[in-house]
């Protein structure tokens, strides 16, 4: 089952529950398909473009949660991060700190990467296959700190 078939079985169901926030989460990523489809690209979506998409609508949702709570706005805070947890229902399951270090450091032996002067090469590389399953503030981070010998 692709994206746009579980996003509308979880709108038929979430109309159903009456839950507000998974509903109005659900037709905004519902939306983002639509646009995708509508763009004129004349492309099928495919798996990559799935995980983009949801991606960046997590990481907008990341955004807005830390300005909410550095303005005191809790209610919008906790709001954002309801609707962030739904969102991430729908990515690949998230890996630990620990289990992206380690990646990190098998991707890095692998292509003989030791020094910070090897960044342009181990970056990339960690970015692609840890595509959706880590953050790519917590790569760089530790690609960054693996570089320099910390």
């Amino acid at each position: 089952m692709n994206l746009k078939e579980k996003i509308n079985q979880e709108l038929k169901d979430s109309m159903k529950s009456g839950d507000k926030i998974r509903l109005e989460t659900i037709r905004s990523i519902r939306a983002l398909i639509l646009e995708f489809e509508k763009s004129g690209s004349g492309k099928e979506m495919t798996a990559d473009d799935e995980i983009r998409l949801l991606t960046t609508s997590a990481k907008k949702r990341k955004e807005s949660i830390e300005q909410f709570q550095n303005a005191g706005r809790t209610e919008l805070a906790e709001k954002e991060m309801k609707e962030l947890k739904i969102i991430e229902e729908f990515l690949p399951k998230q890996l630990s700190y620990e289990e992206v270090a380690e990646e990190i450091k098998k991707l890095a032996s692998e292509i003989g990467a030791t020094a910070k002067e090897d960044f342009p090469k181990l970056m990339p590389a960690a970015a692609k296959n840890l595509k959706g399953r880590a953050d790519g503030k917590i790569i760089k981070e530790i690609v960054e700190k693996l570089l320099s010998g910390n």
